[in-house]
Order: C-alpha cells, then structure tokens, then sequence
C-alpha cells in the first residue's frame, strides 16, 4: 500500500489516492462548519508588512473544504479574497500569448482528443520550416511577442530534434518590428536528457497537463500508446526539473472526472514540486473538455457549470497564490470575462488550434485540437481588456532577465513585481500599440497607459518608464526593467 509523501519521488505517493480519498471526506465533514471556513480564509488573507505582501496559502485539504462548501455568502467571501490576492501580486495585468500547433500527428489513444490515432476523419499535416516561418510572422504581425508551442507525440514525425529545430526556427524570426521573444513549449512527457535540450534552446515554461490524476479513470482514457503510463506522465515535471527548467506549468481537463478529486491532485502536485524542488509550478492552467472533430464533451458525465469554474478559479488563486493562472480560448468571452478579477494571470488571444491557419485569411478547423468558442482577433481582445480595466503585457522580460524558478517567487513574494511588471507591462502594450492596433484601440491605450504610469511606486522608475514610453514612439524597441 502506498503511503502519501509530498517529497515521495513516486506519482502514486505524492498523488495518493487514499490521501485524496480522506481529504475529500474531511471537506464533506466540514463544508458547513462555518469557524473553520472562516479560520482557513483568514489564515490565505494577505499580510502587509514592511517587506510587502505575503501570502500562506492552503493546503490541499483546506483549500477541498472551500470548494465543497455551497453556502452563497462563504462563496462570495473566497471570490473576493481572490481578487485581493490577485490585486495584490498581478495587479491588473493581463499576459497574452497565442499557441502554435506544429503537428497534429500522434501515436497515443486518447479518447477525449481528436488527434488520437485511430480518428481517420482528422486530416494529418505536420508544419515544415518554412510553414512555420509563414505562422510566426503572421503572428508577428498580428503583434504577439509568446507562443505556446503544441504537438501530438510521435516518435517518428515530431521527435525531439524537430521540436528544437522549429523553436530555432520561431526565434530566428525578425519580422518589421516583430519578434517572438519567449516560446513555451506543451509537448509529451519525455527524459530528463530531452528537458535539457529544451532548456538550452531557450524555452520558457515546459507545460504538461495531467489531465486527470485518478488513476484508474487515466489508464481508461489513454488506452494505447506511451501516455498510458500514468507514472512516467506524472513524474514529468520532477524530470523536467531535473533538465533544468525551473518554470513549469500543471493543469487538468475538467470534464473527465470529479472535479473535486482533479483539484486536490492538482493542488498536490504543486505541493510536491515545492517541497521537492523548493519552487511550486509556474503556472495553472484551467482548461474544460470542449467538442472537437470525433468528441462529444456530452459523453462525458463530469462536466462542471460556469458557476463551479468559477469557484475552482477563484480558489486556485487562494491555495498557491504566487502562481500563474491561464485561461485559453477555449472559454467565451462571457466566462473569461467573469473569471479574469478572479485569479487569471494570462490569456490567449486570437488563437487557432488547427495546425498552420495564421497565415490563411479563412479560419480553418478541419486540423482544429478543439472548438474555439473566443474567435476574435487579438486587437479586439487587447481593446476589450482594456475597457474592463486591465493593462494587456506582452512583456517576456522576467524570463530573458533570468529571473525564473525561485527567482521570479521572490521577485513576487516581495512586492517589488510592481516595479518591474508594471511598467514592462506599458512599455510592450505601448510597442502593440505602435506597431499593430487600430485607431480605436491605440486611442484606447494611450489613456490608459498615461494613467497607470502613475501606478508605479518607485518615482525613479516611472520617470524611466516615461522616457523609454517616449523612446518606442521614435522607434526604439525591447526595453525592459
């Protein structure tokens, strides 16, 4: 029988399922037992102090007692101390990003997923160097500055030198003002030897969703091919780790299983990566089963309303409070407009899931990894930002200044993001602004940048900040604090 261990190197320790079991069990116990409600949101409030904010989070089973608790009013207090926490270590900023799809061939079984290998109605394509120099300029020119990089696995047709050679390819673009800056890369699990190579060519985050950490319900849904091994898919990041990626990032596919099981394996595994590697994830991302070619999300019987997304958003951001949270199109402007305040630190903006389409006037979706329900292109989603009080960042700078892993925590933890992100933030909105938005949206950013200059603490900073603002409108580019 496994016993549950956090610095266990073993998944079936560090994500024990009698440990998830019992925690779920204490929160039914509990979900009505106001005083401890009420202790464990005072014990996740920030605390200000000379130093500056400083948040202790929760514990996986604190953090399952405010999620199996139903009572509106307890509801509305953890949504607003997410957005106090929020305020708190991102302000309101708002990264965008775009993914990439290289190929969508793969020799695995998942049957949640159209790119599974026995889907014969998906056309399979596989982008070439040239394909994605057409891609990423279009994405240039649409003014992205980060990718996320996606790809099926399969030995043959994307192994891992092909993966390297198109982030070559991607950073070697220099397109009018254009340049990708930071790829981050969403591909299968693979050896430590593999992360290492990864890092050396430059990548930023290396995410992997879990998908689901039960494990019976896992070996179900990926029947065949390298995935079904659960374990090796789940000490990926501890391998990843060990490459020397120090910015990872988790997520689960809400809609396979109960929820409240994913949250608390999810919540586990960064409470493994923190006590095994002293840093949480970098990242967690949020993604709901959607309908794609060969996929009825309506198979499935644990999908969740937009009330409960809500509530594990909003929670999310209480438990591991320095973390990023990202939200992908796959949601509508309707939801992520609802879960922005909440905790989401990054979007995705004027996204296509289909391999290759960027550079095609005609969205295609005969290649289409899922529906994309936010189909509005980036200047449309960088000007709705905007209007709803958010600075839209294209800013990459914490990345190419070295300050990942534990660095960027601390960076975080001591309330001085305020005086390097905020006014990274401007600095790349005002280079969108320049050098990709329509009049409306520039007129929009103009105000909005003027505005928040004054938001930055340090005066020497904004001073700074000011002269560089005046500097990109001459033409000058990538400053960064």
């Amino acid at each position: 029988m496994y016993k549950y261990d956090p610095k266990s190197m073993c998944a079936d320790e560090f994500i024990n399922d009698e440990e998830i079991r019992e925690t779920l069990r204490y929160a039914d116990e509990n979900k009505d037992n106001h005083d401890l409600i009420d202790s464990i949101l005072a014990k996740a409030a920030p605390v200000r102090n000379e130093n500056g904010v400083f948040c202790r989070g929760l514990s996986h089973r604190e953090a399952s007692v405010l999620l199996a608790c139903e009572d509106p009013d307890k509801i509305r207090k953890m949504e607003e101390l997410a957005k106090e926490i929020k305020n708190a270590f991102y302000g309101n900023r708002i990264v965008i990003f775009a993914p990439l799809y290289l190929s969508n061939y793969c020799v695995n079984g998942c049957v949640y997923c159209p790119y599974h290998m026995k889907n014969k109605h998906i056309p399979r394509k596989k982008l070439t160097q040239e394909e994605i120099r057409r891609e990423v300029t279009a994405l240039q020119d649409m003014g992205h500055k980060r990718l996320a990089i996606e790809a099926g696995e399969d030995p043959k047709n994307n192994p891992i030198e092909y993966i390297l050679e198109s982030i070559k390819t991607i950073y070697s673009i220099k397109h009018k003002n254009g340049a990708i800056r930071r790829v981050n890369v969403n591909i299968a699990a693979t050896t430590a030897e593999n992360y290492r190579k990864l890092k050396e060519a430059g990548i930023g985050t290396y995410i992997l969703f879990q998908e689901t950490y039960h494990k019976e319900s896992y070996l179900a849904l990926h029947p065949t091919g390298p995935k079904h091994d659960y374990n090796y898919h789940t000490e990926a990041m501890d391998r990843a780790m060990e490459g020397g990626i120090d910015d990872v990032g988790l997520g689960v596919l809400f809609g396979l299983e109960r929820y409240r099981y994913e949250f608390a394996g999810l919540l586990m595994h960064a409470e493994h990566l923190e006590a095994v590697h002293g840093v949480g994830p970098h990242t967690i991302s949020v993604p709901r089963l959607k309908r794609a070619d060969d996929i009825d999300p309506d198979e499935f019987s644990e999908g969740i309303s937009d009330d409960v997304f809500a509530k594990i958003c909003a929670l999310i951001r209480i438990a591991v409070p320095y973390t990023g949270m990202i939200i992908s199109t796959r949601e509508s402007q309707k939801v992520r407009e609802r879960v922005l305040p909440l905790g989401v630190s990054q979007i995705s903006g004027g996204s296509r899931t289909s391999v290759g389409g960027y550079a095609e006037e005609v969205r295609p979706t005969d290649t289409e990894q899922f529906d994309v329900s936010d189909q509005r292109s980036l200047d449309e989603v960088v000007k709705w930002l905007m209007e709803l009080g958010y600075i839209p960042s294209f800013c990459t700078a914490c990345y190419r200044e070295g300050r990942t892993g534990d660095r960027f925590m601390s960076l975080c933890k001591s309330g001085q993001i305020q005086n390097c992100c905020h006014p990274n933030a401007l600095m790349t909105l005002k280079e969108y602004l320049t050098d990709y938005a329509s009049d409306e949206t520039k007129e929009c950013g103009e105000k909005l940048i003027e505005s928040e200059l004054e938001n930055i603490p340090k005066e020497k900073v904004r001073d700074i900040c000011r002269e560089r603002l005046d500097k990109i409108s001459e033409g000058a580019r990538d400053f960064r604090f």
